[in-house]
Formats: C-alpha cells, sequence, structure tokens
C-alpha cells in the first residue's frame, strides 16, 4: 500500500520516534511511506489534502485540524488513521488557562470519530480516543544504543533529556534537587536540552541536545531521572526519556506518574519514587553499588527490546495496515 504521513515536521520527535523509524518495516512488507509536513495556513493545508487520494492509506499525526478540515480529509482518504502520543484535547502543564479546553475537545472528538482507525502511544491515551483505538508505544531502535559498562566512580552523573516546556516540570522541583545534591557526594546532573536549569548544591552539566550524539551523552550518565507532574496531561505521556534511558543501560528512577509506573519495575530496572526521602534513598543505594546499577541497568534495556523496540512496533504496525487493508477498523 502507498502510506502518506501528515505531520507537524518531518524531523519533529513525534514523527521521527511514531512514523518514521519505522519506514524500513514496512518497505519491507510491500509498503510505501512518504512523509509530508502539514502546512500552518489553512489554504496550505486544503492543498495538501489532495494528495490524499493518491495513498491508500493516510496517517494524521496529533494535529487536531478543524471540523471542516477533517471533513475535506475523510472524503480524499481511502483510509485515514489518527496517531497521537500526548493527552492532546488538554491543555498542558504549564498552561494558565487550566487543562480543559472546549476547541481541543471538539476536535480532537470530530477526528477520533472520522478516523477508520485512531492509533495511541499507551493505553490510558486510547481510553479517551473510543473503541476504534489501538496501542502502539512509542518505540525505540535499540541498535542505536551501546551502554557501557557501569563502574566504581566517586563522581556519579544523574542524567535527564527533554525539551524545555517539559524541563519546567524539572524546575518545580528545586528543592528535591538541592536535597539530592547536599545528601549525596559526588553526585551531578547532565542535563540535554537546549537551556538548563541552576542549583546551589547539585552541579549541572549543560549538553545542548544534538541527534547524532544523544544517545553517546546518555550512555555516558550513571542513572536516568523522570520527573513530571502528577495531572491530566503528564498522565497521558509516553515517557519516551524512560525508555532511551532504558535502551542506554542505565538504572531509571522516576515519580510513578501514567506510564511512568508501568515502565519502571521497582528493583527490576530501577525504583519508583514519590518522596524526597524516596529519592535520596533510591539514588544514594544506586550510586553505591555499580553492580546494582549494572544490573538494573540491563534489565530495564531487555524490556525496551522485547516491548517497546523498533521491530516490535514495526510489527504492530505492518499488522495494524494489513487489517486496515481488508476493511477492518481495529
Amino acid at each position: 500500500m502507498n502510506i502518506l504521513a501528515l505531520v507537524e515536521a518531518e524531523n519533529h520527535v513525534c514523527c521521527r520516534y511514531r512514523i518514521a523509524a519505522f519506514r524500513p518495516h514496512l518497505e519491507a512488507a510491500g509498503h510505501t511511506l512518504a512523509i509530508r509536513a502539514l502546512p500552518k495556513d489553512v489554504f496550505g493545508r486544503l492543498k495538501t489534502y489532495a494528495a490524499a487520494r493518491k495513498a491508500d492509506v493516510v496517517i494524521l499525526q496529533r494535529k487536531l485540524i478543524s471540523r471542516f478540515e477533517t471533513g475535506r480529509l475523510r472524503r480524499r482518504a481511502k483510509r485515514l488513521i489518527f496517531d497521537f502520543d500526548d493527552a492532546i484535547w488538554l491543555r498542558d502543564s504549564h498552561s494558565g488557562k487550566g487543562f480543559d479546553d472546549a476547541k481541543r475537545t471538539r476536535r480532537f472528538r470530530s477526528i477520533a470519530d472520522s478516523a477508520d482507525v485512531v492509533v495511541a502511544g499507551n493505553a490510558i491515551l486510547a481510553e479517551q480516543a473510543g473503541s476504534k483505538a489501538t496501542v502502539i508505544p512509542t518505540c525505540i531502535d535499540t541498535d542505536r544504543y551501546a551502554p557501557r559498562e557501569a563502574k566504581i566512580d566517586v563522581s556519579i552523573r544523574l542524567v535527564w533529556i527533554g525539551s524545555s516546556s517539559t524541563l519546567k516540570g524539572l524546575e518545580t522541583q528545586r528543592g528535591l534537587f538541592e536535597s539530592l545534591g547536599r545528601s549525596i557526594p559526588g553526585l551531578r546532573l547532565k542535563v540535554i536540552c537546549n537551556r538548563f536549569p541552576q542549583f546551589e548544591h547539585l552541579p549541572v552539566d549543560a549538553v545542548d541536545w544534538i541527534e547524532q550524539t544523544e544517545v553517546a551523552e546518555l550512555a555516558s550518565a550513571d542513572i536516568g531521572i523522570g520527573w513530571v507532574p502528577d495531572d491530566p496531561w503528564s498522565r497521558g505521556k509516553c515517557a519516551l526519556k524512560l525508555l532511551q534511558y532504558q535502551a542506554a543501560g542505565l538504572p531509571v528512577v522516576a515519580n510513578p506518574v501514567g506510564v511512568q509506573a508501568e515502565i519502571v519495575r521497582p528493583g527490576v530496572d530501577g525504583f519508583l519514587a514519590s518522596t524526597t526521602e524516596d529519592w535520596i534513598a533510591a539514588i544514594r543505594a544506586l550510586a553505591s553499588d555499580a553492580d546494582l546499577r549494572q544490573r538494573l541497568g540491563s534489565a530495564g534495556r531487555e524490556q525496551v527490546r522485547a516491548k517497546y523496540s523498533v521491530d516490535v512496533g514495526g510489527a504492530m504496525w505492518v499488522e495494524l495496515l494489513n487489517r486496515v487493508g481488508k476493511g477492518a477498523s481495529c
């Protein structure tokens, strides 16, 4: 089948991890994949929708287009799949207007109802999308990651990777990170982003995010960390950073919100921490025991290979497209 994916941008993280990563698997199954960025203006998008006639399947990713545009695209697409990986019917955690947004909700419902299939990044999101939804998680190409052996070191490096917007959540936890820095000698925090926090008691190693170097930067750390607010937006997150840490062979410490509580298995590949005392205990245990870091990091990497790898996700996409091609909704 000829597949056309309409995305925000080809270099957008969602396109890279949720569509472009599966190109080899789709092509091996006899499909072709064309990716086009949706123009920002309505007229440009309407022209783009015309190309949908030539495709056997159209994947619309994340974009909450208007009901009018949804109708136009639906009439031109033989088969329409909507893919999303956030609670996009809501405003995010840092909006001053609150979470509920009637316009977003209407558009989300219109697209979900119009699509033949809705692909959600996790079960929490799928529940909102209704009976047409199926779950394909955000996946990692584990072949890109080459974990290093955990070693005893005077300095233990936590690592956090993410966007400037998600860094806001980390910055609200200044008290936690100051406590970690005061409690655990030699602790450092590597931040891979495009801006960086500063703490008085926890040294921050600022690393500009570059796609070509992110894997090596992650692998050179010791412990991956994930903290998100316990709110409706964050509960829908797909926890990509945790999967990246695990693919790099790092043990993970995270708070138990949304799928973070599923991805991190306490004592198996990391620890879940709610209070400051939980965080200090978990990181202190990992900082003092290189063998523990190695064991938990290896278990996390195996979990990614088994459940969240590009091979697993690619097979799920191929199976879904086969069903869609036969006229099944999901």
